[in-house]
């Protein structure tokens, strides 16, 4: 790993690594107020200044993350600019850091974060949001009063730390609903999605996001869903669309065509001179609704000429061609600049 990785918390702080527990609190309360996006109003070096500042203070007041973290500092030391798996050192105080490929996926684990390595399977997008609370402030303090949050004044009901995950569904799992597991750190959640879940829908799991290192009230966790590309379905709104590819003398004569549903397959009747591009609708055969129904199903026709013709079929198109009345182009002749 590049030395460029690794995030020494102490010097964030500005505290040595032998620093009390009061020590970096008093540390941590210093900086938080002078770099509080309150103070800094859209100061994005100072919001994020603050957001170093407050995961650095999560990790090392915090006795066994600080010891973790302590140890994979000098794991780090010994790793140089790579991670030998199984090399020397990995294996620190019955804890294998050889398993994390970058310092971000070990903090990710040691904070209960989705991502990071994660032997129990797979990997997990993650990102932090921070919320900031602002109420009125005192006579003489103002744009201060948001730092009971950090305990500078009566306790309040802390800043928010809520945490924003990633999951993937199929299309199955999303329009009939499942319970997913997930590990959140050492913690195993069991999440139950409704049906009808939509790519960007987000879902609410109370108390389940980050702590706050001053009040040790926790966050809560937003999954955010996104879906598998289906080979059939797409959905547009609460509607589900399709395309299905008929014949030339299917779109002419009209016909009736078999399209499949989330229900299973229903016969849908084509109006003769259907054009492709349009489309038909299935109605109450779309996605699931969150107020209870279903949405509509488009069904998209496209007309598909055959490739391969066999010679009766060559000389009846030859006919039709010959005999053929209708010119689509007709009104081309009067187009003009």
């Amino acid at each position: 790993m590049a030395a460029t990785d690794f995030k020494d918390y102490y010097a964030i702080l500005g505290v040595s690594k032998t620093a009390s527990p009061e020590e970096i609190k008093q540390a941590f309360r210093k900086l938080a107020r002078k770099y509080h996006p309150d103070v800094n109003p859209g100061n994005k070096q100072a919001e994020a200044r603050f957001k170093e500042v407050s995961e650095a203070y999560e990790v090392v007041s915090d006795a066994d993350k600080r010891k973790k973290y302590d140890q994979f500092g000098q794991y780090w030391k010994q790793a140089g600019e790579g991670f030998p798996s199984g090399g020397v050192g990995a294996d620190m105080g019955g804890f294998d850091f050889s398993q994390y490929g970058n310092f971000d996926e070990f903090i990710n684990e040691l904070l209960g974060r989705f991502g990071g390595a994660n032997p129990r399977g797979g990997r997990q997008s993650y990102s932090q949001s921070y919320s900031y609370h602002t109420s009125r402030g005192e006579p003489g303090e103002p744009g201060f009063s948001s730092f009971n949050d950090f305990g500078f004044k009566n306790s309040g009901a802390g800043t928010s730390q809520d945490s924003e995950a990633a999951i993937t569904l199929t299309f199955a799992e999303a329009f009939n609903g499942v319970q997913k597991r997930f590990s959140l750190g050492n913690e195993t959640i069991d999440v139950r999605i409704p049906s009808g879940a939509k790519p960007g829908t987000r879902l609410r799991v109370r108390t389940k996001g980050q702590i706050n290192p001053m009040t040790q009230q926790r966050g809560d966790l937003y999954l955010k869903v996104e879906l598998q590309p289906h080979s059939f379905f797409q959905i547009e709104g609460d509607n589900l669309v399709c395309e299905v590819a008929i014949t030339p003398d299917e779109a002419t004569l009209g016909a009736s065509i078999d399209v499949p549903t989330p229900d299973g397959s229903v016969n849908v009747k084509l109006p003769a001179g259907v054009r492709s591009g349009q489309s038909l609708r299935l109605r109450g055969k779309g996605w699931p609704l969150a107020k209870g129904g279903r949405g509509d199903q488009l069904v998209k026709v496209a007309i598909v000429p055959p490739k391969d013709l066999s010679q009766q079929e060559r000389e009846y198109y030859e006919k039709i061609r010959a005999i053929r009345t209708y010119n689509p182009r007709s009104h081309l002749n009067q187009v003009r600049l």
